[in-house]
């Protein structure tokens, strides 16, 4: 099968195309046959190996699982013999998780996985610009007890997960103030924001509105400006927080009525089952910015790493050739 190597960290020239043995599902594992994915700013980031700490998780001189990517969107092609959830023929979107390997004609993804049934009114495409954001943004949200009445601020709101975080706040009833740049506002206003802010015009900390929630959904506002801006009783949502941010939460935590939440996120079965009701409902849409073959994934990797995607950059196999 054809699948996108990273054969060492750095350029976007270090990801290559090869030739690699198609994958066996173990007894309780699905083989996927791919037919989208998604270049993340996470796969980005792997493949920089930024911040250095990336080198002791995932190997110091080049990524110990090669293939990266962690969306899929696809079709059942065969099972494991202990398998019963999914059956061959069944379209399914989700998460590989730290097992990677998505940037592939195929890939093996245990039943129990992050996995559901695709939306009936969606395609592979749409389907695989949902798991990324959409698991970050809702398990952040649901840690921070975002809810009806609250002021919810999303900065980074027109990325993959601000896109996500915008729509499952306004879901959940809250108040929500969108931070991008001005060319984006339509789109946020789209997803269901009640007002937005153009960061290259506006600092939102500078306006005296205070929020209960504040989702940093990019790593790019500050820390403190961020706990000004927060009611007394307020949360911090951090989905990028470098190692010092994620202490100095921790501290404020403690010593304050302020709560800071990060760390890394947890995916589950549910949660696809939760964005396939509400797709299907036509209360969660797909936002999907450019669209490349998996032999252009070298350019997906350059668009990304210009840091100016609008929801998500989507990859797509041609099992045909």
């Amino acid at each position: 099968m054809k699948a996108a190597i990273c054969t060492k960290y750095g350029e976007t020239r270090y990801i290559q195309l090869a030739d690699v043995a198609k994958p066996k599902p173990k007894e309780n594992q699905i083989l996927v046959k791919i037919h989208a994915s998604s270049v993340t700013s996470g796969d980005a980031r792997i493949r920089r190996a930024d911040p250095f700490v990336i080198r002791l998780i995932f190997g110091f001189k080049r990524p110990r699982k090669s293939i990266l990517g962690v969306v899929v969107a696809g079709e059942v092609e065969s099972v494991g013999s202990k398998v019963s959830k999914f059956k061959v023929g069944d379209k399914v979107f989700g998460t590989t998780g730290m097992s990677f390997g998505a940037h592939a004609e195929y890939q093996c993804v245990s039943e129990e996985g992050t996995l559901a049934l695709i939306p009936e009114n969606s395609s592979f495409s749409e389907a695989a610009a949902i798991p990324f954001g959409g698991t970050a943004a809702i398990h952040f949200l649901r840690k921070g007890n975002v809810r009806q009445g609250q002021k919810v601020l999303i900065y980074g709101a027109s990325g993959a997960l601000g896109t996500m975080a915008v729509q499952l706040a306004k879901e959940s009833g809250a108040e929500v103030t969108a931070v991008c740049s001005g060319k984006n506002a339509e789109l946020v206003k789209s997803l269901g924001a009640d007002k937005v802010i153009d960061y290259t015009k506006e600092d939102f900390t500078k306006s005296g509105i205070k929020y209960d929630v504040i989702f940093d959904t990019v790593g790019k506002s500050s820390f403190s400006s961020n706990l000004k801006a927060l009611t007394k009783n307020g949360t911090l949502l951090l989905a990028a927080a470098s190692v010092g941010q994620m202490l100095r939460g921790a501290f404020t935590s403690m010593v304050g009525s302020k709560k800071v939440i990060s760390g890394v996120i947890k995916e589950t079965a549910e949660d696809m089952q939760f964005f396939k009701t509400l797709m299907e409902a036509g209360e969660l849409k797909a936002v999907v910015d450019r669209t490349y073959s998996l032999d252009d994934i070298a350019q997906a990797h350059d668009y990304v790493d210009a840091g100016h995607k609008r929801g998500n950059v989507i990859i797509t196999m041609n099992h045909a050739s």
